[in-house]
């Protein structure tokens, strides 16, 4: 659980994570589920011959995909072109 917790640090807002383990065949499947404020969900699945490769590997998908949105949402002031921020700094005369 430790490993997991290690999400709370790319991204604060993190309610709530969940881990299911699939061990009805040969490989072993992992799915985590994070619960994040205002209704943003992640899922990542791993699979591996055993349980700690399989949440590994789902932990590392949950990882890039927390990281890619927060960047997401970071990024959202730079959707304006460079001009138009450029020209906001000047003063007006």
């Amino acid at each position: 659980m430790r490993k997991a917790e290690k999400l709370l640090t790319y991204f604060e807002r993190v309610t709530a994570i969940t881990l299911a383990f699939d061990l009805a065949s040969d490989i072993v499947k992992c799915e985590i589920l994070v619960d994040a404020e205002h209704k943003h969900n992640f899922v990542a699945h791993g699979e591996g011959p055993d349980g700690q490769i399989s949440f590994d590997q789902a932990l590392h998908r949950m990882e890039q995909q927390i990281k890619k949105y927060k960047e997401k949402v970071q990024d959202h002031r730079r959707d304006r072109p460079l001009g138009q921020l450029a020209g906001d700094a000047e003063p007006s005369d």
